[in-house]
């Protein structure tokens, strides 16, 4: 246990995050500096530093602004994700998704538009 307890003060901060656990439910304005984990539902915007999962029993209802997402739940509405955006097999995702790299396992859902940035190619090549 005294080990573990060095490790831990030694992470300067890493494992620290937020959650909403299932049952809970948020209307309004979240703003995160770490990692957020919903398995509650929130109706409304979500800005995170970090990663944001939404868990089985998670429904978002709203817009998610973050730098990476994972998504297991229900998502329904903007989500901008500077990063990877992962949709796992029980996902369901409704709306528009602005992301850097999108991966989506079989079996999850995903209805509506998606715009990839592909940060390799912001200089395009100049002709003469």
């Amino acid at each position: 246990y005294e080990n573990m307890a060095k490790e831990n003060n030694n992470n300067n901060g890493a494992s620290f995050h937020n959650a909403l656990t299932s049952g809970s439910k948020v209307v309004g304005t979240i703003t995160a500096d770490s990692d957020f984990r919903i398995d509650g539902h929130v109706e409304g915007d979500l800005t995170c530093k970090g990663k944001v999962v939404v868990g089985q029993k998670g429904y978002i209802k709203g817009t998610i602004d973050c730098m990476n997402a994972e998504i297991y739940g229900t998502v329904d509405g903007k989500m901008t994700v500077s990063e990877t955006l992962t949709l796992r097999q029980t996902a369901v995702v409704t709306g528009e998704i602005n992301i850097g790299t999108l991966i989506i396992e079989p079996n999850a859902a995903f209805n509506g538009t998606c715009v990839m940035n592909n940060k390799t190619n912001t200089n395009p090549t100049k002709t003469k």
